[in-house]
């Protein structure tokens, strides 16, 4: 890895294409950023009011939560295939081309987001067979099957958030996703407490409070993209386009791996919190708690990982494959400066970042401990989550499928197991099953191989593409 990042300087004037480096990737990562931050925000704030509500409210909502994450990850991933093709269609210049991509993307979306909501009603009769307490086995089903009508509108979304980032248009991301978090406080006040005579749903208002905001940027992002002028040479919607099955095949070809990615990572955590409902709704609040803040925080990478898929993608689609690699490096370079920052601060706030949720003094004693184990592996999930963009950037996605499977479900999830649940037919296991202190103890094995792996890759990737491609200037 130094070898790489040593690149960034090799030049007398390394400094001054640095920062105009830095600028150009923050100029496209900052509206994402926020974006991304207002859209967990929502989640932060479904969470922390089902908290406030009751122990039990928290517990059901964070099982419903889990499923929708699941699903709702898993489908950005298929989705993003739309990205790196529109990207590469931009870097070199043929706008024409954007259109049918995008009419065909919202095709797959459509069709995967059925899928996904079919899985989530399938998924929601786990929980009468899971050792809970009836208000709180209620509630995660309930809240399961209202959010599952929300997954062919969020897959809809994401690939127009896909097309408009990959143009170079962010800022209506991000003022639609503020107005967004601005709807979701608002309906999740009326409705989990019951405020100016609405009916007082508790946890399960915050399944309504979700649904009706990704309906809005839905639409909202349409009207947006509708009314403005940077659109008008790529608008996709100014003609209707049946289903063409070979384009089809190619976005799923390029998204499947990618879905199947984002699956292994994010059904590791919801399956944590599956394993250790066991444990009672505390280990379970906590579980949540430590996952939405990390989740939180997770978006700055992400958002700098986005950015960097379109810059890579942009250079390649130009025939630059020499930029791309020093694009992604800069990229991986920014990712590690911040997750030390993030690490110092999380390890120094826990207890007060888990009081900010609830006010139970059990729940916040657990969260802090989680938070700990999270503030470790800030520096390999921010490596992870930028170089597997980068990669991506390359059209390139089987090979980060294979890593992140490898590293979650063949290393972290059975590990975790054996510490998060010590059970009695193994020969070795704790005296004492460590529940989800545990199972985050594994994730910092799982997340540190997958950024060792997606390192490694990145540099063989760049380093085919240059020798493929004609050398440019420096």
């Amino acid at each position: 890895m130094i070898s790489p990042l040593q690149h960034l300087f090799r030049h007398p004037a390394s400094r001054s294409r640095l920062l105009t480096e830095l600028r150009g990737l923050w100029q496209l990562a900052w509206p994402i950023l926020v974006g991304q931050l207002a859209t967990v925000g929502m989640a932060v704030v479904d969470v922390a009011m089902a908290g406030h509500a009751s122990a039990q409210d928290l517990a059901g909502v964070s099982l419903g939560v889990s499923i929708w994450n699941m699903l709702m990850i898993t489908l950005m991933g298929v989705v993003l295939s739309v990205n790196p093709m529109v990207a590469h269609q931009v870097g070199a210049g043929d706008l024409g081309g954007v259109p049918h991509i995008v009419r065909q993307a919202l095709w797959k979306a459509l069709g995967v987001g059925v899928i996904a909501l079919l899985l989530a009603n399938a998924a929601a009769l786990l929980f009468d067979h899971m050792a809970l307490e009836p208000y709180v086995r209620d509630l995660a089903k309930r809240f399961t099957l209202i959010t599952s009508a929300a997954l062919p509108l969020f897959a809809l979304y994401r690939v127009l958030y896909g097309y408009s980032t990959s143009i170079n248009q962010t800022k209506p991301l991000m003022v639609i996703a503020l107005l967004s978090l601005g709807l979701n406080i608002i309906v999740n006040s009326l409705l989990v407490f019951g405020q100016l005579g609405f009916p007082r749903l508790g946890g399960l208002g915050c399944a309504w409070a979700t649904l009706i905001t990704v309906a809005f940027n839905l639409l909202a992002l349409v009207w947006w993209m509708h009314r403005a002028s940077a659109y008008r040479a790529t608008w996709p919607l100014g003609q209707f386009e049946p289903p063409h099955w070979v384009q089809i095949k190619s976005l799923l070809k390029l998204g499947l791996p990618i879905g199947v990615t984002y699956f292994a990572e994010s059904s590791a955590f919801s399956l944590i919190a599956l394993l250790i409902a066991e444990f009672g709704s505390a280990q379970m609040a906590a579980h949540q708690i430590a996952l939405n803040f990390t989740s939180l925080v997770f978006m700055v990478p992400l958002s700098l990982g986005l950015a960097l898929l379109t810059r890579v993608g942009q250079s390649l689609g130009a025939r630059d494959a020499t930029l791309a690699r020093y694009q992604a490096w800069v990229g991986v370079a920014v990712g590690l400066v911040f997750a030390t920052l993030s690490a110092a601060g999380i390890a120094l706030l826990a207890r007060p970042i888990a009081s900010a949720y609830t006010s139970d003094a059990t729940v916040i004693a657990l969260a802090a401990q989680l938070l700990l184990l999270a503030a470790i592996f800030q520096l390999s999930d921010a490596t992870q989550v930028i170089t597997s963009c980068a990669i991506r950037g390359y059209k390139v996605t089987r090979s980060p499928m294979v890593i992140h499977l490898t590293a979650f479900w063949v290393f972290a999830l059975p590990l975790g197991y054996v510490l998060g649940i010590a059970p009695s037919w193994l020969p070795w296991r704790p005296e004492q099953p460590m529940a989800a202190q545990g199972f985050w103890i594994a994730l910092i094995l799982g997340l540190t191989i997958a950024a060792l792996g997606l390192v490694l890759l990145l540099r063989q990737v760049a380093r085919a593409h240059i020798q493929l491609t004609p050398p440019h200037s420096e």
